[in-house]
């Protein structure tokens, strides 16, 4: 289904065959390739195929068909009762975060920060709705953020997703963040500032007090982006520094290619030692 922008059709058809590939039936919400300005079809509808997929038990699992925008505006019309009474995973990223992080507040529910497109990000979303197994990723040395790194151990729950999602959440349904382990990526839209901002705007307003570590996905689009000497690992050091707690760079999970995919709620153990974020299952 389509909370947020519309697919492709080829998109949708190719989310649904992998899906099929697995030996699972695929129902596709019956305004998944609507239109209403840059949103899959006016709010009502998608809430509607939202909640539809949430009041219905043979649905298993409920997945995204792509991010964009608009999220937002359902997260919390969900019928979280209705979540509550027969629970399953979410699975999207980007801006479906926002709707990741209102399950999570109203009802605890642990979803998946994924998507489908690729061979290895449908590898490791298929690996996270099958098995109740804990899932480890690896810091990837190339990766820029591994510079912006503060040594350490933490456990929490792991919560975050898309950083400018979460910057625009707080006030307006941002759980609380004490004792998690945040996870933050994010693609560069603009320039430093909107990094500078959205984390700065997370810390002034307390919701980063108490956060026991922080994991960093993909930042695609920085990677050779200089501001006035600046770069997005000076950012992230200065801002991040000063909470005080352990920084895991080089996750590689976020927006762009073949990415992939990691349980958010769950308990997490960072350790920059090893280079790891292991996560329990988001599934039973």
């Amino acid at each position: 289904m389509s909370p947020a922008s519309f697919p492709s059709r080829e998109l949708l058809a190719e989310s649904a065959d992998v899906l099929r590939n697995w030996g699972l039936m695929v129902e596709v919400g019956e305004h998944a390739l609507d239109q209403w300005g840059y949103m899959a079809g006016k709010d009502e509808d998608r809430l509607s195929d939202l909640n539809e997929a949430y009041r219905d038990p043979g649905v298993r699992a409920v997945i995204a068909t792509r991010g964009g925008a608009g999220a937002y505006r359902i997260a919390e019309d969900i019928d979280f009762a209705a979540v509550r009474a027969n629970p399953k995973p979410l699975v999207g990223f980007s801006d479906i975060t926002c709707l990741h992080l209102a399950l999570w507040r109203n009802c605890g529910l642990a979803g998946i920060h994924g998507f489908l497109a690729g061979p290895r990000a449908a590898a490791a979303t298929r690996r996270l709705l099958t098995s109740a197994e804990s899932t480890t990723l690896h810091r990837d040395p190339r990766a820029m953020t591994v510079d912006a790194e503060v040594p350490g151990t933490a456990i929490g729950d792991l919560i975050g997703g898309h950083l400018g999602t979460l910057a625009h959440a707080v006030g307006a349904g941002l759980p609380s963040l004490a004792g998690a382990v945040l996870f933050l990526e994010a693609e560069r839209s603009i320039g430093l500032g909107q990094i500078d901002r959205q984390l700065t705007q997370l810390i002034r307003s307390g919701a980063l007090r108490g956060v026991r570590g922080v994991a960093l996905g993909r930042f695609p689009g920085f990677e050779d982006y200089v501001d006035r000497d600046w770069n997005l690992v000076d950012v992230l050091k200065d801002r991040l520094g000063s909470l005080d707690v352990p920084v895991l760079g080089g996750i590689d999970a976020g927006h762009g290619p073949d990415l992939l995919s990691l349980p958010l709620g769950p308990t997490a153990v960072l350790d920059t030692e090893a280079g790891t974020l292991t996560v329990e299952s988001a599934v039973s």
